[in-house]
């Protein structure tokens, strides 16, 4: 039998739309499967069923992958309600539809992944997995030791929400500090609340890697394509990364 997929996830891995605004779709009758209108959200297909929206075929594309420089004061999401920049205002159309895995928040640069992998997307940020990022952050006023052990130990950012991270003091620069820390997790704004926790608030703050991948060649602004064996090297790291989860 072949395999099934949610026909909202597969709308949204082809690059069409999001899965919420997938579910919108069917929930108003535009989407057919094999000739037939389908309203239920939970509907299961195949790679070989004949999907039309809008009664426009739609296709799978082709698998792409980026490494993206983030800058400073643009966004990561497709569309903003308030009008905001987003990284979709500097890409070119040609990687429009992709996704980026997690998110940089405003002021923050540094390296996204970007795909219409789902699947690859959902291992990347899963926090049962566990994929570490590493960040480069200046923060304000003198780090100390006692404040890297509270990070490590846990912080609560959120009410029920506990964040942690592997930190160490790269420098001093004047009365600021420099500092890589590294994270399993994906929390909203997770290192600017636990260093503002800590009384040391973020001056700035670069994503350098995530898993094996980093800003190696780029600048500010731009995308390369990843190469056939940088992603086998990717998927590779992922799985031997859910193993190493697995026997501990």
């Amino acid at each position: 039998m072949a395999d099934k997929i949610r026909l909202n996830k597969f709308i949204a891995s082809c690059g069409f739309c999001s899965r919420r605004k997938a579910d919108e779709y069917i929930l108003e009758g535009r989407v057919k499967v094999n000739g037939n209108i389908v309203k239920e959200i939970g509907t299961s297909i195949t790679l070989k069923d004949k999907i039309l929206i809008d009664n426009k075929p739609i296709a799978t594309p082709k698998l792409t992958y980026i490494r993206y420089y983030k800058p400073a004061g643009y966004i990561t999401t497709m569309d903003d309600e308030k009008g905001r920049k987003t990284i979709y205002d500097l890409l070119p159309d040609e990687v429009k539809h992709l996704k980026p895995v997690g998110r940089l928040d405003k002021d923050s640069t540094g390296l996204l992944i970007m795909t219409n992998d789902g699947d690859l997307i959902n291992q990347l940020t899963h926090p049962s997995i566990k994929i570490p990022k590493v960040y480069r952050v200046v923060a304000e006023g003198k780090v100390t030791l006692e404040n890297l052990q509270t990070m490590a130990k846990g912080i609560e950012i959120e009410n029920g929400k506990i964040a942690y991270a592997d930190s160490q003091i790269i420098d001093f620069e004047g009365k600021n500090t420099v500092l890589e820390i590294v994270l399993y997790q994906g929390l909203n704004r997770q290192i600017r609340k636990m260093l503002d926790f800590v009384g040391h608030p973020v001056i700035s703050l670069k994503r350098v890697s995530c898993a094996n991948i980093d800003l190696a060649g780029l600048k500010r602004g731009q995308f390369k394509y990843l190469k056939p064996k940088q992603i086998a090297d990717l998927k590779n790291y992922i799985k031997k990364i859910e193993k190493l989860n697995l026997d501990k």
